[in-house]
């Protein structure tokens, strides 16, 4: 019996249209591509995934984007309940829960190659998928470590991505090679960050604990954006200026950067160095004439321990401890 002829088939470069990259969050998250965020447990990873599908679906606009419509969101998560975690958070970021799936794994668990990703996609119209951890949606039997394993997983889940134009989001954890570039702190292959066109990094500043920062740490399609951040403190999730020159190695080795926090607590010291009381109303004055938010100045005032508040005639005033 002859043995089949593999034809060959080449493609004229000439001939391949022009497409235009359309974005979820520019620059950051590309919409038919692989995003990875990654970070180390309890930095806000989940956070950060979870507010964006509540934002997502609900229509609001992330951060620098106009808004755009509500769509369909898939929510994959192998650490977390749905009914005791996912769904309450999901229900305090104001998430429109008629829109967010999650393929039940109750008799089958799910795997980057299953086909039910392409299924669920298709019939749910999903325009972002995300899950969470990366690490447990590989598979029993692919290795992490091996390179020509992942890139076969990774290449089946790109082309899905680019077909559909859903947005896949993988959320990742690091490994403890301490002190190590950003690009090699990745668990598993390096291939993982070469498949990937966006690599967004989140961590927790050492200095203001509930702070956290988002790095972009690669960019395949755009410019590489300023870092942004957002606070998770008593009073809920809020997104924060002043971290915009953070860069990824400052924040997983701790090497100091300063910020809007150090040049707000900077501007209230200097002006409180006289030792007189001074009203709370020229304070925030002034960190506004520098660009400052209110919100970037209630961060420096927690951290400012020498800094005490005192009603005077019936407005407060801020003053330096003896």
């Amino acid at each position: 019996m002859a043995q089949k002829e593999n034809k060959l088939q080449l493609i004229r470069m000439a001939d391949v249209p022009l497409t235009k990259v359309e974005w979820l969050w520019y620059p950051f998250i590309p919409f038919g591509k692989i995003t990875i965020i990654q970070g180390n447990p309890g930095e806000g990873k989940t956070t950060l995934a979870l507010r964006m599908a509540a934002m997502c679906s609900a229509g609001r606009a992330l951060p620098g984007m106009e808004s755009q419509p509500s769509f369909n969101i898939l929510y994959q998560t192998a650490e977390d309940g749905l009914g005791d975690t996912i769904k309450p958070r999901l229900m305090e970021a104001q998430a429109d829960l008629s829109k967010i799936f999650c393929i039940d794994e109750t008799d089958r668990s799910l795997s980057l190659l299953d086909v039910r990703i392409e299924q669920a996609i298709r019939d749910t119209r999903a325009r972002l998928m995300i899950l969470d951890p990366l690490q447990a949606y590989l598979g029993q039997k692919v290795d992490m470590n091996r390179a020509n394993e992942i890139r076969d997983v990774l290449k089946r889940l790109s082309l899905i991505a680019e077909q559909s134009g859903c947005a896949m989001v993988l959320i990742g954890h690091l490994n403890k090679a301490l002190g190590a570039s950003s690009a090699y702190r990745g668990l598993g292959s390096i291939d993982f960050r070469a498949a990937a066109r966006s690599v967004l990094l989140v961590g927790r500043m050492k200095k203001e604990p509930s702070v956290r920062v988002i790095v972009h740490d690669k960019s395949s399609l755009a410019p590489e954006g300023k870092s942004r951040a957002f606070s998770l403190g008593e009073d809920g999730f809020h997104w924060v200026d002043g971290y915009e020159n953070i860069k990824a190695d400052e924040l997983l080795n701790g090497v100091p950067a300063e910020t809007k926090v150090d040049l707000t607590e900077k501007l209230v010291r200097d002006k409180l160095s006289g030792g007189k009381p001074v009203p709370v109303k020229e304070i925030i004055q002034l960190v506004e004439q520098a660009g400052i938010s209110r919100r970037t100045l209630d961060i420096a005032k927690k951290n400012m321990t020498d800094v005490a508040s005192k009603k005077i005639g019936g407005h407060w005033a801020w003053m330096l401890k003896c």
